[in-house]
């Protein structure tokens, strides 16, 4: 039955004065994006990508460890001594430990038995070139690339590859605090891999020793070629000095000068000649001080004659002395005897003088001696003066002779040393552990690599699950989702699946329609706990609920909950539904857009569903377009007309941004609530369901969201 509110014209709709409810205020939500949180839910929701990425990562690591050849890995140990055997005192190659005990000396040797010198040699012993595994002529596709490829001559480029491949196939370690090298060389042949490495090792040994026997052959080639130099200023040197003794008349006797040992040996004579001229003079003076007694004198003493002398004249006076006692002064024999005594000690006068006389000429001759020596000794010393001036350029000329002989020999003798060093190797090297054929294959580790590539799957497949996330982001939280419409989340309700969740974490909970009613029902508590709505405001309480358009289900779903929930609690509620064109019957019933046109009364359309206390209120027949402020008028009175029989009106107001019927509802109801899936919704179609909602003069002032996983 129509109502006589078809008699008001519509060009002359009243002013409706207008309740717009500001959302209550909320804390400040924190922008975000995606939280730690949130991982489980992005991983649960793209769990076939990752499980995808992490299966097919497997699938070709096994399909590559099946079908590649596999190699084989051999360790030859070198030991290296930081100090080197000390075969001479002046080594070419000095033997000193550095202050770090040699570690940096013995890592250096890690490059140098990779050097290109070292494995040529190893490849020189071994005939590597020839074999096909490491002269790039091993199969039809080497062998192509070899011919666009190559340059030079063909034995060339042969051992470049064949030094490349062998590079590739070495690995030198040196273990910590140790002063070992590791060789390690890998091939397909595990025969061949020790091979390879026992020759790399004693290519580096005879590498060292071919290193230190250059270094002493270069060092002894440099110093021979400066013997002839020295050889020459030593020369030079000996002719300047020759030169200069024969230009000053300088002779030279035992490396002194001759006149200089003429004036030393005449020195001497004279120090004698003095030192017995003066023990003469002492004689002579002895001499004339005694007198008429010169037989007192030491010399008289110390004469033979005068002591046999006065033997006889004792002995002659003895006989003087008995004769005269027993003949008589006048007896021949005692006149004999007298007279013998006489003539002895004339003999003793004599001899007295004689050795005075001596003493005077011995005196006069060293005298003489004495003063001819003095006049030399002038004569010399005054010659000498002469020269001196000379013989000071001549110690300059032989100092610099002795300098350039002791610069020569050393330079001859450091010769003969290094000439030696040659063939004296002093490398303090030596291999402790020969290469063994391995037992087992290095390359490739199945269960290792399967196991990384698992993880690796896992991992990658996880990078690509985010970046997908990030690419096109979902509504992941509460915490988002308050973010984005900058009002507050009433509660997260369960999707209506009940099936067991994929996600094993978690305990057992209620069952869903319990927990499904108790959730909605919370959620309607906090929905008019927060709400502003003015005391006595004679419109019954209501509530429009909206999403994006791909989640029209779940929010009429959510919609009928919070109806379900209000009415179970004893309220009466009017549940407005402007996607439903009334029952399902194929001809639209009259519903919502003909009351907001005035075509019929609001009490004639409502129904209440049987059994329940909820009436329902479908779309209505979309015939003619009214205008918005004729809509508002009509919506106004329509729940003001609705607050006599209900206790609570909820408005599925569809997708907002497709839905422009539902513009006059959003103006008059007191709540506006976004409904969105977690882990389904795009966050673009939540920021374009608000932004519709701002358009038409609103604000959210909540969400509910659903879990599809819980």
């Amino acid at each position: 039955m129509q109502s006589s509110l078809l008699s008001l014209p519509q060009q002359h709709a009243p002013e409706v004065t207008q309740y717009a409810p500001e959302p209550a205020p909320t804390a400040s939500y924190a922008s975000s994006t995606v939280e730690l949180g949130d991982l489980k839910r992005i991983l649960v929701r793209r769990r076939f990508l990752i499980l995808a990425t992490a299966a097919l990562l497997t699938l070709v690591t096994l399909l590559y460890g099946l079908f590649t050849p596999a190699l084989y890995s051999s360790v030859a140990e070198i030991i290296i001594d930081p100090q080197d055997l000390q075969v001479v005192t002046n080594d070419v190659n000095p033997s000193r430990v550095p202050p770090d005990g040699g570690i940096t000396m013995v890592e250096s040797q890690v490059s140098v038995v990779q050097s290109t010198g070292v494995l040529l040699r190893a490849i020189e012993a071994t005939n590597l070139t020839e074999d096909p595994e490491f002269n790039g002529q091993g199969g039809l596709v080497g062998r192509l690339l070899g011919g666009l490829l190559g340059s030079g001559s063909a034995e060339t480029d042969r051992t470049g590859k064949t030094l490349d491949a062998l590079r590739g196939r070495l690995a030198v370690k040196r273990a910590d605090k140790v002063l070992v090298l590791d060789v390690i060389v890998t091939a397909k042949s595990p025969d061949k891999a020790a091979k390879l490495a026992n020759a790399i090792a004693q290519a580096y040994l005879a590498d060292q020793a071919s290193a230190r026997a250059k270094m002493a052959t270069d060092a002894s080639d440099s110093i021979t070629a400066r013997l002839d130099e020295q050889r020459k200023r030593v020369q030079q040197a000996e002719n300047a000095v020759e030169a200069y003794k024969s230009a000053h008349n300088m002779v030279m006797a035992a490396g002194n000068l001759v006149s200089d040992q003429e004036l030393t040996e005449i020195n001497t004579q004279l120090s004698a000649a003095q030192s017995r001229t003066a023990t003469l003079k002492a004689q002579v003076d002895q001499l004339r001080r005694s007198g008429g007694a010169p037989d007192a004198t030491s010399e008289a003493m110390r004469s033979s004659v005068i002591s046999s002398l006065r033997a006889q004249e004792a002995t002659l006076v003895d006989q003087v002395s008995q004769l005269g006692t027993e003949l008589g002064p006048r007896h021949p024999s005692m006149i004999a005897a007298q007279q013998q005594l006489r003539d002895t000690r004339a003999l003793i006068a004599r001899e007295l003088g004689r050795i005075s006389a001596a003493a005077e000429t011995d005196y006069e001759r060293a005298l003489a001696n004495q003063q001819a020596l003095e006049a030399k000794v002038a004569g010399m010393k005054s010659k000498s003066l002469d020269t001196d001036q000379a013989s000071v350029k001549l110690r300059e000329l032989q100092r610099d002779l002795e300098a350039v002989r002791s610069v020569y020999a050393t330079y001859l003798q450091r010769a003969q040393e290094t000439r030696e060093q040659i063939n004296v190797d002093s490398t303090n090297a030596r291999i402790i552990s020969q290469a063994m054929p391995a037992l087992k294959k290095s390359w490739p580790p199945l269960p290792l690599l399967l196991f990384g590539a698992l993880f690796g799957g896992l991992g990658l497949g996880t990078a690509l699950a985010l970046i997908a996330e990030y690419s096109s982001p979902t509504v992941l939280s509460s915490a988002q989702m308050q973010s984005a419409i900058d009002a507050p989340v009433f509660g997260v309700l369960p999707a209506k699946s009940a099936r067991r969740r994929w996600w094993p974490f978690g305990g057992a909970a209620a069952s869903a329609g319990q927990k499904t009613d108790a959730v909605a029902g919370l959620a309607l508590r906090r929905l008019f706990a927060s709400s502003r709505r003015p005391p006595n405001w004679p419109l019954v309480p209501s509530i429009l609920l909206t999403s994006p358009p791909e989640d029209a289900a779940q929010r009429g779903r959510v919609a009928r909950l919070l109806a379900n929930a209000a009415a179970a609690r004893g309220s009466r509620v009017l549940f407005i539904d402007t996607n439903n064109a009334g029952g399902g019957k194929k001809e639209p019933q009259p519903g919502l857009l003909d009351v907001l046109r005035g075509e019929y009364a609001f009490d004639a359309l409502s129904q209440y569903t049987a059994g329940s206390n909820v009436a329902v209120l479908g779309r209505g027949r979309q015939k003619a377009v009214f205008s918005e402020a004729q809509g508002v008028y009509f919506t106004q009175q329509m729940l003001a007309q609705a607050g006599r029989n209900f206790d609570l009106v909820v408005v599925d107001g569809g997708a907002l941004a497709d839905n422009l019927n539902a513009s006059p509802l959003v103006a008059m109801v007191d709540e506006i609530v976004m409904v969105a899936t977690l882990n389904s919704t795009p966050m673009r179609d939540v920021t374009t369901a608000s932004q519709a909602i701002s358009v038409m003069g609103r604000l959210p002032t909540g969400a509910l969201l659903v879990d599809e996983a819980a």
